[in-house]
């Protein structure tokens, strides 16, 4: 059966010039792995019968309804994957594994043949319907720019660009080029604004939220920024609930971008390579707009669907990207089944590419084996992403609880999670008030012998190789598997006025300590501008003593006089004799309390 199906799409591919025979012949390579499952198994086939009624796009196919057919005939994620490798209508290699998780995502990863007819259906479809547009009115599109998604139209939803606190509905259409805005006049459009996405700059498209005066309350709009623009272009897709639109207008904007970037950055050159990319990544848009057409219900992840967005999310997905470029750089698109000559065949515009490059391109010769290690090194570097997602979905999962908490019950755990560093802290204290006065002395002892022989590497590689002793043992007593959670007591002996009171002297207590870094910066400030001649002039010379004694004594005999300094006056407290330093603290804090400050005043810029 599969090599009768072969036989059979072997001519209509060789000789396609339209798009009926691909997708004929797509169709035909489909049911030649009916019966294969994603791993290679082979099962029992039973024909199915299809009526004209059901052969028909009815309500019962304009939602998730086709995934759901339990039918025996289903293609395999291998199979769809080396269907997009031979022809890249229906996926693409890079993407087509993550394209086939999320068309067969509510139905076990079986991509039914209704499903599937359907999916090429609307990728013909899609395709007609965006040769059908208008071209922006006043802009000339370059020979190989198409459109590739328009909203805004009467029969669209709408579009309204923000300038300040005014709103101007209007016409956006999306090329693999640019993004053209045209903002509805009396009876027609007035010209079309280029936001240029090709440009090889500091541009970025965001998320922003919009409303009524300015105010930032519907988060359905995406704002355009760059160099060349003094304030952002904000432009917003008004839905009623969810921010569907906003979220596919904003990733087609980015898969643009993005594009773009990569071109310029692994310097694709060689128009038939760039063009054979604008290619693939147009018909990965058309892909997108098919499926959100064939799963109206349940729209589908958009990043799923196209190439650069999703590898720009993707763990190692820089990686696949340099696999790509590398790949890029063997294409031959003369290939009648490339992404570019599937484009020309569905009569969508003429390439730029003369016929004499083509030609040209057609008939170098690669050999298989270097094209079977560049596929190989690609589906390596694939596979690999895709495995680090999962990882990482798993991790983030773990997490999802944690960061659903509220504020009281973080500040718990987080004190939780420090109770190892707090229970160290009284022997820290013990140490330096001489309670233990032999463990002291040691720490005293190594402290200056670190810091004269400037052994600080040393240390620091000690105390590392100390942490991988503590793990390895903590792998050893097995603790992976006993810590399965940790518990956390929320409970409290207060009642609940107590609580409400404790809360109240915890925010004065921030509320004061707010304050007094307020006063210490405005009197810093006061020293600084010399607002205070006399502190000024004695923080002046002390600044200048102590940058002398630097500069004229080595720093390792700084920092050990200023531990012995430290352990010193500690010893002194501890025997009763700190009458001076007591003195000296009190002299102090009397200088800083005399320092005047600048009066604040608070104005409202209304």
């Amino acid at each position: 059966m599969m090599i009768m199906s072969l036989f059979l799409i072997a001519v209509p591919i060789q000789l396609c010039n339209t798009c009926i025979s691909i997708v004929v012949a797509t169709r035909v390579i489909s049911l030649g792995f009916s019966g294969v499952c994603g791993k290679g198994e082979r099962r029992e086939k039973v024909p199915a019968k299809f009526s004209t009624e059901q052969d028909e796009i009815s309500l019962f196919y304009s939602d998730i309804m086709p995934l759901l057919v339990d039918n025996e005939q289903d293609v395999g994620e291998d199979a769809f994957v080396w269907l997009g490798s031979l022809v890249p209508l229906v996926a693409d290699v890079v993407n087509g594994r993550f394209t086939f998780e999320t068309l067969t995502a509510p139905t076990g990863n079986r991509l039914h043949f209704p499903a599937y007819d359907k999916f090429l259906k609307e990728i013909d479809r899609c395709i007609k319907h965006l040769q059908k547009h208008a071209k922006p009115k006043a802009a000339e599109l370059a020979d190989d720019e198409f459109i590739l998604h328009v909203e805004g139209t009467a029969s669209t939803q709408r579009v309204v660009r923000h300038i300040g606190g005014t709103s101007w509905p209007g016409r956006l259409t999306l090329t693999n080029y640019a993004l053209y805005f045209e903002a509805s006049g009396v009876i027609t459009y007035e010209d079309a604004l280029k936001i240029d996405l090709s440009k090889d700059m500091e541009q970025s498209v965001k998320p922003a939220a919009t409303g009524p005066w300015g105010a930032p309350l519907f988060d359905k709009a995406i704002v355009y920024e760059s160099p060349d623009l003094s304030e952002g272009i904000v432009l917003e897709f008004p839905e009623v609930t969810s921010s569907t639109r906003r979220d596919h207008w904003l990733a087609l904007t980015k898969e643009i971008m993005l594009m773009h970037r990569f071109l310029a950055k692994y310097e694709i050159k060689c128009p038939i390579q760039a063009w054979e990319m604008h290619a693939r990544t147009i018909l990965s848009i058309t892909r997108l707009h098919a499926a959100r057409e064939m799963l109206r219900i349940s729209p589908p992840t958009p990043t799923r669907f196209l190439i650069f967005s999703l590898f720009d999310e993707l763990p190692k997905g820089d990686y696949v990207l340099e696999e790509l470029a590398e790949s890029l750089k063997k294409v031959n698109s003369g290939h009648p089944c490339s992404a570019s000559s599937i484009l020309r065949t569905m009569n969508m515009s003429e390439s730029i590419i003369s016929r004499l490059d083509v030609t040209e391109a057609g008939n170098e010769s690669i050999s298989p084996t270097v094209q079977d290690e560049d596929s190989f090194q690609l589906e390596t570097a694939i596979n690999q992403s895709r495995e680090e997602e999962k990882d990482i979905a798993i991790a983030k999962a773990t997490t999802k609880e944690l960061k659903e908490e509220g504020i009281s019950e973080s500040t718990t755990i987080f004190l939780e999670l420090l109770r190892p560093l707090r229970n160290s802290v009284p022997w820290f204290e013990e140490v330096l008030t001489w309670e233990r006065p032999s463990t002291t002395l040691v720490v005293i002892a190594a402290a200056l012998i670190v810091t004269y022989q400037e052994w600080v590497g040393k240390a620091i590689a000690a105390f590392l190789l100390w942490l991988v002793a503590k793990m390895f043992r903590a792998r050893l007593q097995r603790l992976d598997t006993k810590c399965n959670e940790i518990v956390v007591c929320t409970a409290s002996d207060q009642s609940t006025m107590e609580s409400i009171v404790s809360a109240q002297h915890g925010m004065q207590t921030v509320h004061e300590m707010v304050q007094t870094a307020n006063v210490s910066l405005m009197k810093l400030w006061s020293i600084f501008i010399s607002k205070a001649r006399k502190h000024a002039d004695m923080a002046m010379m002390a600044m200048s003593a102590v940058a002398i004694f630097l500069a004229v004594v080595p720093m390792k005999l700084v920092i050990m006089a200023g531990i012995l300094c430290c352990f010193a006056m500690t010893l002194a407290s501890r025997l009763g004799m700190s009458k001076g330093e007591n003195q000296s603290s009190r002299r102090l804090k009397e200088w800083w309390d005399s320092i005047p400050v600048i009066p604040v005043r608070v104005v409202d810029t209304k």
